[in-house]
């Protein structure tokens, strides 16, 4: 039978998935696959799981719903903990795949994985597509991604001036039923290497992984609380679910797309109203395509000490400091209350990690690096090109033009006036 396989990784959802879309067009057959890859889960050289407990649980929560939504168009999600390399062959001699369609990535670790497939399934015909975007590749007005401009004002006026977000794709009718597939199961967390554990009452973070979840959380904060409308004053809240639209984490793993959330605001506005509110949910769109297009521009240069700028700082490296930071041991309350929240929970706000990264890197001059990979580590919402683009940014050596450094103590009386934030974190 004419097979084709859709290969999922950072774009966990059926609802605007171009790759899905068109294998579905081309094959009477397709079928879903997944892999745990045990080199995501292993610990990185700064010495932290590369995917901690707290991402690995949301994970599984997203596969699960992903193989129920898949299995609703009659798609079947192959589900494996294992390298993608090693089972490509036996899948394709199996199913007698014909072509793979899947999300095109492009930073180094991503793209090392895919040449590994190609080079087991030297025969079997690869699609890939950009499907990460607000803005189009295709769309974005500068002839190549060197021309993508350092700051991040000029690229976002050049796209609002001059390109235009595409429409959603539409979710594919999908496949004939078909019960010939192996059953395969999901990893649990013990299977990844992690125990068992319950969420902190206190996260800003309680949700669920998924698609359905995703689209849970815009239908509550857009249209049943409206807190859409007061999204620009409250985004730089630090307590509870209702501060900022927490959508970052389905964003991440793509069990959302920002076209998805784009034209749902502008339903919203269209429906309702529209104000610097719900324009600045859109603007942080935009600041997440730019990070995107950095890597793009600079490729392995966002993971360097010296980041994009190869600026050939000393950066000190000392075991005390780290573990002090880490376990917000520090001067400053401000900082030690987020960095409890990000152990605790797997989640800080994004004021938060503005403060602890420029205290780690511009304070105490410590590898940047560190930090990031701390964050990798942990992060419900962990996203490759916006965490080492910002890190970078706060550091010194990104995209900042200003190059500039926390006052803590101002932005915990700014933001944390009364110290409840700090109390909460701080006083448990």
């Amino acid at each position: 039978m004419n097979t084709g396989l859709v290969w999922f990784r950072n774009d966990l959802r059926v609802e605007d998935h171009e790759a899905l879309k068109i294998a579905c067009e081309k094959h009477k057959r397709v079928i879903g696959l997944y892999c745990f890859d045990p080199r995501q889960f292993q610990k990185t050289p700064y010495g932290f799981h590369k995917t901690g407990k707290f991402r690995a649980k949301f994970l599984i929560e997203t596969i699960e719903d992903l193989r129920n939504n898949l299995r609703d168009l009659h798609i079947p999600l192959l589900v494996y903990h294992t390298q993608p390399e090693n089972i490509f062959p036996e899948l394709v001699s199996n199913y007698e795949i014909k072509a793979v369609y899947f999300q095109k990535e492009w930073t180094q670790e991503e793209k090392e994985v895919e040449n590994a497939v190609k080079g087991n399934c030297r025969d079997l015909e690869f699609n890939s597509f950009y499907q990460q975007f607000l803005y189009h590749p295709e769309d974005i007005p500068f002839d190549s991604f060197n021309e993508i401009p350092k700051v991040f004002t000029e690229f976002r006026k050049a796209c609002e001036k001059k390109s235009q977000v595409r429409d959603l794709i539409d979710t594919p009718s999908g496949n004939i039923p078909d019960d010939t597939f192996e059953n395969t199961e999901i990893p649990t967390l013990n299977d990844l290497g992690f125990e068992n554990f319950q969420q902190d009452e206190r996260s800003a973070f309680p949700f669920k992984g998924g698609e359905n979840n995703a689209m849970k959380r815009v239908r509550e904060y857009f249209w049943e609380s409206r807190n859409l409308l007061d999204y620009k004053n409250t985004r730089n809240g630090l307590i509870g679910t209702a501060y900022s639209s927490k959508l970052s984490a389905w964003l991440a793993n793509g069990s959302i797309s920002p076209r998805t959330i784009y034209h749902e605001v502008k339903k919203f506005e269209k429906e309702h109203t529209s104000n610097q509110s719900t324009y600045w949910l859109i603007f942080e769109l935009i600041w997440r395509d730019f990070f995107k297009y950095v890597s793009l521009k600079h490729g392995n240069n966002i993971f360097k000490p010296g980041g994009i700028l190869e600026r050939s700082y000393t950066w000190e490296s000392n075991k005390e400091s780290l573990e002090n930071w880490i376990a917000g041991n520090t001067k400053y309350d401000f900082v030690n209350a987020n960095m409890k929240e990000i152990a605790a929970t797997g989640f800080m706000s994004n004021r938060g990690r503005q403060n602890v990264n420029s205290f780690w890197a511009k304070e105490l001059k410590q590898d940047w690096r560190i930090g990031a990979a701390y964050f990798e580590s942990l992060l419900i919402d962990y996203d490759v090109h916006s965490n080492w683009g910002n890190w970078m940014y706060n550091s010194g050596v990104g995209n900042d033009p200003r190059d500039r450094k926390f006052n803590i103590e101002s932005q915990a009386d700014r933001y944390d006036p009364d110290g409840e934030y700090q109390n909460l974190w701080l006083k448990n």
